[in-house]
């Protein structure tokens, strides 16, 4: 009887870590990432460059985000509508937006507070909050 289970728990921890591998595979493709790319002063502006990678295998005709701009001590600076446009599968884009009368220095973080519109197909959909991931190459972070 001891030898059975042996077995058994032999052949589940070598499935353990092939379902694992899967889960995450297919975690990584179905994602929708925004990472802030760069800050910069633009005149009395400051501009957030955006990189957004669609790997969730639909065409996203129109994505909104509702994001909130703190200062760096955490003070809420503004609340806007981010309009990422058409986002096509699988290729990546790039997405500028000026803050105006702000300088980048009074920035502490972003927060992506949800999807105001996400349009796929000609209707609403949830791909836009359900495979969201966020990312920051920079100090500001960006939160959602």
């Amino acid at each position: 009887m001891s030898i059975r289970r042996l077995i058994i728990a032999s052949l589940l921890a070598g499935a353990l870590p092939v379902s694992a591998f899967a889960q995450s595979a297919e975690d990584v493709s179905s994602r929708l990432t925004l990472e802030l790319n760069t800050v910069q002063d633009v005149g009395e502006a400051c501009r957030l460059t955006f990189l957004a990678q669609n790997d969730t295998g639909t065409t996203i005709d129109k994505a909104v985000y509702e994001t909130v701009i703190f200062d760096t001590s955490g003070g809420v600076i503004s609340l806007s509508l981010f309009d990422f446009r058409d986002l096509p599968a699988d290729r990546p884009r790039v997405r500028q937006f000026d803050l105006a009368g702000m300088s980048c220095d009074t920035i502490g973080q972003a927060l992506i507070n949800g999807a105001n519109t996400c349009i796929v197909d000609g209707a609403e959909s949830p791909v836009c909050h359900e495979a969201l991931k966020l990312g920051s190459r920079i100090t500001v972070e960006l939160l959602g």
